[in-house]
């Protein structure tokens, strides 16, 4: 599997513009996390690509119909691993740091989006530590995105919050424009 391939199959499968911008965010963050930590970024941008490709079409089957889409297609097994657990309730163990990073960016990359586009400026560069801890206060606020989650995450990749956030940020500034949002 190289990144074109998986940017095909991602387009074949979702038809949601937003859903494909996450996962241009998602590819970001876990390319970032995958040459601080010395990994294949290859595969760390893969797995973040493809996370959730089969969502737009089977939400009610996510991430377990992708995953034999995937598995037909002679996918590795540490991507395999790693998209089944960034969703709890497959009760798919986290056990790679793969995996472990993909939980932890998944649902930070969709909150800082969503905090970036009230911000006046678009600029994802505006959001800081401080503006995710308030908006992740208001309940309303991006409702769908779970806070557990992106405390679990953080917790489970054992990073500081702050740092994991700049860190986060500073990834999808540098795609920003890809994704109709300012640096």
């Amino acid at each position: 599997m190289n990144r074109d391939k998986a940017w095909n199959i991602l387009c074949e499968y979702t038809e949601n513009e937003s859903l494909r911008k996450h996962a241009l965010c998602v590819e970001a963050a876990m390319r970032a996390y995958a040459e601080k930590q010395n990994a294949d970024q290859d595969l760390y941008g893969i797995t973040g690509l493809l996370h959730d490709f089969d969502y737009d079409r089977w939400p009610d089957e996510h991430p377990q119909k992708g995953n034999q889409i995937l598995q037909d297609l002679g996918v590795s097994d540490d991507i395999l691993t790693a998209i089944m657990g960034h969703a709890e309730y497959t009760n798919v163990t986290r056990e790679s740091l793969l995996a472990k990073t993909l939980y932890a960016v998944d649902e930070l990359s969709g909150f800082i989006v969503a905090v970036t586009l009230v911000k006046p400026d678009r600029s994802v560069l505006s959001v800081s530590p401080k503006s995710i801890k308030k908006k992740m206060k208001d309940k309303r606020f991006a409702a769908k995105v779970s806070r557990e989650t992106i405390r679990n995450g953080i917790s489970e990749l054992e990073v500081d919050f702050d740092e994991h956030i700049e860190f986060v940020v500073k990834a999808i500034s540098g795609i920003a424009g890809k994704i109709g949002l300012n640096p």
